[in-house]
């Protein structure tokens, strides 16, 4: 059976694999705000937060990233904060110059659907991605990972900074 969220009470299905703690992260292609592809592979040696949202125009969304934002600045170059949407590259950029984003690095599942699909977090008739966060050490090894049932809802940030700090 797929592995299902909801948004606003409303059940969805995911579709694609689901990924399990330990087993090396899926590398993926995806369009930064330049339009440039950017890779797995291109965070090499550091430690990545990825955190997959619907939306940044929605507001659990931008609060979300916001606050990845500002626990960026207190990680140190050796953390890495990734936020992907299906939004296009240049909403993205919009959205993080009017929100002041510095330290999260946005990207778009918007040309096609592999990273979703190879992440388990594409929303079955929405084509959206479900709220994740994904933790990938150094070496590409899945460290940790949190699917937020109710896609409306915030992350648990105390259970992701406390598994970042034991990998820092």
């Amino acid at each position: 059976m797929a592995k299902e969220v909801t948004l606003n009470g409303n059940k969805f299905s995911l579709l694609g694999e689901e990924l399990k703690i330990g087993a090396a992260a899926p590398d993926f292609t995806l369009s930064a705000n330049d339009l440039s592809d950017v890779s797995l592979k291109d965070f090499k040696g550091r430690i990545v937060i990825l955190s997959t949202v619907p939306s940044l125009d929605t507001p659990t969304c931008s609060v979300e990233t916001a606050r990845f934002n500002q626990e960026a600045g207190k990680l140190g170059d050796k953390v890495k904060v990734l936020t992907v949407s299906r939004d296009l590259p240049f909403a993205q950029s919009r959205w993080c110059a009017a929100q002041g984003i510095e330290n999260v690095q946005t990207l778009s599942d918007y040309k096609n659907t592999s990273f979703s699909k190879d992440y388990g977090v594409f929303m079955e008739g929405l084509c959206l991605l479900a709220r994740a966060v994904f933790i990938i050490d150094a070496q590409g090894i899945i460290r940790y990972i949190q699917f937020v049932e109710e896609v409306s809802n915030e992350p648990d940030y105390k259970s992701i900074l406390d598994n970042i700090k034991e990998l820092i």
